[in-house]
């Protein structure tokens, strides 16, 4: 019996070892597809044109990072949302476009791309029309629902 014990412990350290040890992750919902977070961002845009900026904002994580076009970084839902005020301007008018998208094999993080207008006033009063690309990043949040944890855009002049 003494010689059996110490071979059963080898035996069960080399098990541990060796085989794989289990690890908690998040299940992503099976819809969480490229097309999912396509249809998520048309949700989004429609937010925005129905609510403004409240609409907008309620897509984006507590902790998300904005990149603006030409400006620094913005750090935290509260102070991305302090920037936000034009959508709610009704000569203003935000669209946006998904051209691609993809989820991670995990299924907890993804990625849209694609083009947006933002039709405004000038300071003569006259219509004029901004376009540019953006990228997001989206992350599934504990709730189950995606929300973006990093988006930026850059603008482009067209004649």
């Amino acid at each position: 019996m003494k010689t059996f014990l110490p071979i059963v412990v080898v035996a069960f350290l080399v098990a541990t070892i060796a085989l794989p040890v289990a690890r908690p992750t998040v299940s992503a919902s099976p819809k969480a597809t490229a097309d999912a977070l396509k249809q998520l961002e048309g949700e989004f845009m429609k937010a925005a044109a129905e609510k403004g900026s409240q609409g907008y904002m309620a897509y984006y994580a507590d902790d998300a990072v904005e990149v603006p076009n030409g400006g620094p970084l913005i750090h935290g839902k509260t102070e991305i949302a302090k920037g936000m005020g034009f959508l709610d301007d009704k000569n203003n008018r935000l669209t946006w476009t998904p051209v691609g998208a993809d989820i991670s094999a995990s299924g907890d993080l993804g990625y849209t791309y694609g083009t947006y207008e933002f039709h405004s006033k000038d300071k003569d009063g006259k219509p004029a029309v901004d376009y540019g690309k953006y990228t997001s990043i989206w992350k599934l949040q504990k709730d189950a629902s995606w929300k973006v944890v990093l988006d930026m855009g850059n603008s482009e002049k067209r004649e």
